[in-house]
């Protein structure tokens, strides 16, 4: 599925009208899109485990590709993500983010204008918890809530020992507070090999599910699971009952597609760049600068060219980035370059539409409309 070439003998990534495209552009496939979408399926046993995150395309469009294929339930990282599904028409969001300030009243509103779309939230500590709560008992809103768990990533959660059990046992009691489940993500697990990942994964799943065991031994419902991304989504999609949440799936980028081959999903997102400069026989200056492609890996982890394979990255600016060839090049002023990103779902965050490509032809764009921080709520 990731090799470069049809049956045509032609490159998939080619855009036959790109003169029509400014650049740096972003560009989408629906066709691989979909196919993603299938392979995804394929992969566990039933489409109701399934729980995709959508903070990588942040789009409408591929939403509603998902809907249409069977997937309910959806997962987000900001209200505006969460308004995009609900507008979409999904059946269950969860926010996986505890609000604070402001957002608690964001999210009330969220959930009151959309009653036909059931909104879940996180929680990690006593002090949100009973702001939650208020706020659903003044609102006259029942609230669902995950207790979100620490698996090792250290960045939210509480650790999944004595005082989680105690915050899940508060949860079914406060006013206003529906606790559904347990969340975990365990992002810090990313090992290229497959049996070292699981190892570590296992870890976490032991202590997530014995403390499911304490809940239920409490005399409490069965918690519902929420558990990974896609580095651990294999070892999640094993376990009966547990939904799983993947994100960068939908679009794929070269940093998985090195990292986990053992997902063979196809590559659905490119940056169309151009070359503006010639600085020597052997640099060259494209218009893909910070503000075009995610930024966040050190200078050579942040693009890679399908037409170049072996250029260098030199030095990259807000404009601009620099490349080192060999001489000989061939490489002109105005010549389109093919960028996979390292990294998309940062990278799509960049832009506000993206062109889509079938059959070689530029035939639209849609919208990435949840970058922005607030759609109407």
């Amino acid at each position: 599925m990731n090799n470069p070439k049809k049956l045509t003998n032609r490159y998939w990534f080619e855009v036959d009208n790109v003169s029509e495209l400014d650049s740096p552009a972003l560009v989408f496939y629906p066709d691989r899109i979909a196919d993603n979408i299938t392979q995804l399926k394929a992969s566990i046993d039933s489409v109701s485990r399934l729980r995709p995150h959508v903070k990588t395309h942040k789009s409408s469009e591929v939403t509603l590709l998902m809907i249409n294929a069977g997937i309910a339930k959806f997962k987000c990282a900001t209200i505006a993500e969460a308004e995009m599904l609900a507008l979409c028409g999904a059946e269950d969001v969860l926010l996986a983010y505890q609000p604070v300030g402001p957002k608690v009243k964001r999210y009330v509103s969220l959930i009151k204008a959309f009653p036909l779309t059931r909104f879940s939230c996180l929680v990690d500590n006593e002090q949100s918890l009973n702001e939650l709560s208020e706020a659903a008992v003044e609102s006259g809103l029942e609230i669902n809530l995950f207790l979100d768990l620490n698996l090792g990533m250290n960045r939210t959660g509480i650790l999944p020992n004595e005082k989680a059990l105690a915050l899940y046992q508060k949860m079914n009691v406060s006013g206003g507070i529906n606790a559904i489940g347990l969340h975990g993500y365990d992002g810090h697990i990313h090992d290229v090999s497959l049996s070292q990942r699981r190892e570590k994964w296992q870890v976490g799943w032991n202590l997530l599910k014995n403390l499911k065991d304490s809940i239920v031994a409490k005399g409490l419902p069965v918690p519902v699971i929420v558990g990974g991304g896609t580095p651990t989504y294999p070892f999640y999609a094993e376990q009966p009952d547990v939904e799983c949440s993947p994100g960068t799936f939908i679009l794929w980028d070269k940093g998985y597609q090195n990292s986990f081959e053992e997902q063979e999903y196809s590559i659905a997102a490119v940056l169309i760049s151009r070359v503006i400069s010639l600085p020597d026989e052997t640099k060259v200056s494209l218009d893909l600068g910070h503000k075009a492609v995610a930024a966040e890996n050190e200078l050579t982890k942040r693009v890679s060219f399908l037409n170049a394979p072996d250029a260098k990255i030199i030095s990259q600016s807000e404009e601009h980035l620099v490349l080192e060839m060999t001489k000989g090049h061939g490489f002109k002023i105005g010549d389109v370059l093919y960028g996979l990103p390292i990294h998309i779902c940062p990278t799509v965050a960049l832009y506000d539409h993206a062109a889509t490509v079938i059959d070689y032809k530029i035939t639209g764009e849609w919208a990435i409309v949840s970058r922005n921080r607030k759609i109407n709520i």
